[in-house]
């Protein structure tokens, strides 16, 4: 068995509790649907988020919202402020023990984060 990642980011509406809350839920039930995945594989997760995201760390609503990670280690951090980059953009990458291939992995992006890997969208 092989540790892979899957990748995944999407956009938020505001920085608000609730538009993060929606849109954690939203990236992390599509990367779970196109790969299908036993969370007891999961090694740990990483979560970025743009400068103007700060109302509240995404790996807090992982825990609420998918009670099954409850002990997968997360962090959370910054991505860096690069001129002109995307604004207002969580991305996350789950590091698993899985038996798939790296071209099987389905990497996920949503909403406006579609343009940051045009070619996987």
């Amino acid at each position: 068995m092989n540790q892979r990642g899957i990748r995944g980011a999407i956009t938020v509406d505001e920085n608000t509790i609730d538009s993060l809350r929606e849109a954690v839920i939203e990236l992390i039930s599509e990367i779970k649907k196109r790969n299908n995945y036993d969370e007891a594989d999961i090694s740990h997760v990483i979560f970025t988020m743009t400068d103007d995201l700060d109302c509240v760390y995404p790996a807090k609503i992982a825990r609420e919202e998918f009670l099954e990670w409850k002990n997968v280690p997360m962090m959370c951090n910054q991505e860096l402020k690069i001129k002109n980059s995307l604004e207002k953009c969580l991305r996350i990458i789950i590091i698993l023990n899985t038996n798939l291939a790296q071209n099987e992995i389905k990497h996920v992006y949503l909403k406006g984060a579609k343009k940051l890997r045009e070619d996987l969208t």
